[in-house]
């Protein structure tokens, strides 16, 4: 099982369909799959043998989807590295993980590592050079703090990943995907290996694209599956009914990253396509749970039920289940979740245990098998001794019909340990003082925010994530 094989398969039965379209180029399954098999080539002419890491630092090409391909079909294991890092950035996640090379695009500035710019490939010929339960990527943990973590995940487990996309999103050769987050992150790149497994066509977004400009595209290319992250939702929310009309012709609207407020669900849900799915998922172990339409009417407040094959658990501190609706740590386990980090045990050690990943969720499960998230376990405020758990508090603010988006992290307090602190990024003229009025008529005196902060936007990743730890420095 080399998921490449599929490519070999498509151009057999349906060579003449577009595989992948990138502004006026695009090209056929008979062309990319050809593409592939030289991309295969030029890698092991580049030294690069099965089991060797490469660094991926490029921006999003029909070139670059060849490139991850190419890697499976090699055998490389793939290392995304965001082209918008520095070149310190790219060089020390590279060097890490260990990479032989980083291929790069012509003009990229030059890191202290073998570096090779791609500007195509010959013909070449290239078997297929790696099995089921060889490495295929490394793929860096968006929530990572301190060094960096690279789930090592294979071929089958991310086999078992596209099962999912195809049982519970109905992924199928008919579809037309709009690509509109960045290969280097997890869903982007995810999302656009499992439609082109599957025979799909795959559309790729220019970087930086306006909400209004993603819509057009959508209407355009006759967009059938769109993926975007919550910074991307929230921006199409701006937009006014009229403009939003081309995303209710989708089949498919979904959305993962970090999670939603209630309201955002309902309002994605009521005006922008109604068959709207949202995924908890991670890069360590793929899609968790998916809250579907139904579950949106029945569980607003969730992130869904556990996808298929995957078990869910919510333990206490010795990793004993606790009861449904009782809030602890979160762990799941599945044919599809990595089983360590590369080239890092201490990690794996932490997150990694009895066959159980712990992502360092907090969270709750009802007796219906539904998934609410109560925050980060680091994230957690213990303020005089009782914890504050900050999505909590997040949703309270959310709800306020001026603020967009509210993070909670905590401030040093020499009397209590810690305190509330709240950033909020309004939407329309607000001040401190009402924010502050609304959480005291809705929340214990406990859990009220000490400090209220109003900001442009928060800080992020390139996985749309807040980076809650420059909020708090």
């Amino acid at each position: 099982m080399n998921l490449a094989a599929a490519l070999d398969d498509h151009a057999r039965s349906r060579g003449d369909r577009i595989a992948v379209v990138a502004g006026e180029a695009q090209v056929t399954y008979r062309d990319f799959a050809r593409l592939v098999v030289d991309a295969a080539g030029w890698l092991a002419a580049q030294g690069l043998r099965p089991g060797d890491v490469a660094g991926l630092w490029l921006k999003d090409t029909i070139q670059h989807l060849a490139l991850i391909y190419g890697c499976a079909r090699a055998g490389v294991v793939m290392l995304p590295l965001d082209w918008k890092w520095t070149p310190a950035e790219a060089e020390r996640v590279a060097v890490h993980f260990g990479a032989r090379l980083v291929v790069t695009d012509p003009g990229a500035p030059p890191l202290g590592v073998t570096t090779v710019a791609v500007e195509g490939f010959p013909p070449a010929e290239a078997p297929l050079a790696a099995g089921a339960d060889d490495l295929l990527l490394l793929s860096l943990s968006s929530g990572t703090t301190g060094r960096p973590k690279g789930p090592a995940v294979s071929h089958r487990q991310f086999f078992r990943r596209f099962m999912t996309h195809w049982l519970h999103l109905g992924f199928t050769d008919a579809d037309r995907f709009l690509c509109a987050t960045p290969l280097y992150f997890g869903g982007g790149r995810t999302f656009a290996m499992s439609m082109l497994f599957t025979g799909a066509a795959v559309v790729l977004a220019s970087p930086g694209l306006s909400a209004a400009d993603l819509v057009d595209i959508v209407a355009r290319r006759r967009i059938t599956c769109l993926f975007l992250v919550p910074t991307q939702l929230r921006r199409l929310l701006a937009l006014d009914d009229a403009a939003l009309a081309p995303l209710r012709a989708l089949r498919l609207l979904f959305s993962s990253g970090a999670p939603l407020t209630v309201a955002e669900r309902q309002e994605i849900a009521a005006r922008l396509c109604p068959r709207f799915h949202e995924y908890y998922a991670s890069t360590e172990g793929g899609g968790v749970s998916l809250l579907t339409p139904d579950d949106l009417v029945r569980r607003p407040d969730s992130v869904g039920r556990p996808v298929f094959g995957v078990e869910v658990e919510v333990v206490d501190d010795d990793d004993r289940p606790l009861a449904p609706d009782a809030v602890g740590r979160i762990r799941y386990r599945g044919p599809g979740v990595a089983t360590g980090y590369h080239l890092d045990p201490e990690a794996s050690r932490e997150r990694f245990r009895d066959g159980w990943f712990y992502p360092g969720d907090l969270a709750a499960i009802d007796g219906d098998g539904f998934v609410s998230l109560r925050g980060r376990r680091e994230d957690v405020i213990i303020r005089g001794g009782v914890n504050i758990y900050p999505a909590e508090i997040e949703a309270v603010l959310t709800a306020h019909p001026a603020v967009v988006e509210a993070a909670i992290v905590p401030r040093a307090s020499a009397t209590l340990g810690e305190e509330v602190a709240a950033f909020v990024v309004p939407r329309t003229a607000v001040t401190a003082d009402a924010l502050a009025a609304w959480c005291a008529e809705r929340l214990a005196p406990y859990k009220r925010p000490a400090a209220i902060v109003l900001l442009a936007e928060l800080p992020r990743n390139s996985a749309g994530k807040v980076l809650k730890t420059r909020l708090s420095a």
